[in-house]
């Protein structure tokens, strides 16, 4: 196992004594989006997701856990990739669980669900995300999350919001787009992964410089 995949390990076991809560979270979710279930994919990744995968940044901030990542025998890359790597793997299981969830609903109500709208669904959904945790993780590495958590929340789901707002956007307009929505977001993605370290080097050079002050 890589340095990366043991730090994104870290952040599952982070956050497993709050499991209750996640599934609390995502059962509001589905409450919430059930009567739509073309919807349900977004709006889990949206609420669900994007709220679940910086959930380390705060279970690290309250117990302490900068300490613990500066004496583990590991690069402070490996460290901030796995918490995107963590990322991917929570956008992978929402995604599977929701989309049986979905395909399920939108068979119980009888609504045509399948094909290009799923993969429609999947796209927009990935890109959403990819959206959100580019702004979020910088901004929660840099700051850490008692400090940045509002603005690392709120910022991307203005963006998101505003943006699905201002283009109108439907499910039959992003069709003929559906690669091109899922590469914008693996670059979104990446380019955020590339920002994180740096702001996370700034964030080291900041205290080393306090602590010799």
């Amino acid at each position: 196992m890589t340095a990366t995949a043991r730090m994104a390990m870290l952040d599952l076991r982070t956050i497993a004594p709050y499991h209750y809560q996640s599934l609390f979270a995502f059962g509001a979710s589905v409450l919430v989006f059930g009567g739509k279930p073309v919807w349900l994919l977004p709006g889990l990744v949206l609420i669900f997701s994007a709220q679940i995968a910086p959930f380390p940044f705060r279970v690290a901030d309250k117990a302490g856990l900068e300490t613990l990542y500066g004496v583990l025998p590991v690069r402070r890359r490996s460290v901030v990739y796995g918490h995107y790597l963590w990322a991917v793997a929570v956008f992978l299981a929402t995604a599977t669980a929701g989309t049986a969830l979905a395909l399920l609903l939108a068979w119980a109500e009888s609504v045509p669900f399948g094909g290009r709208t799923l993969l429609t669904m999947l796209a927009l959904s990935w890109a959403t995300y990819s959206v959100n945790i580019a702004i979020q993780f910088p901004v929660l590495i840099r700051f850490g999350y008692t400090s940045g958590s509002v603005l690392g929340t709120t910022l991307p789901l203005a963006v998101i919001i505003g943006t699905l707002y201002k283009t109108h956007l439907t499910v039959a307009s992003m069709q003929d787009w559906i690669a091109l929505v899922a590469v914008v977001g693996l670059v979104v993605f990446a380019a955020s992964a590339a920002l994180a370290v740096t702001a996370d080097r700034r964030r080291m050079r900041h205290r080393a410089n306090w602590r010799t002050a």
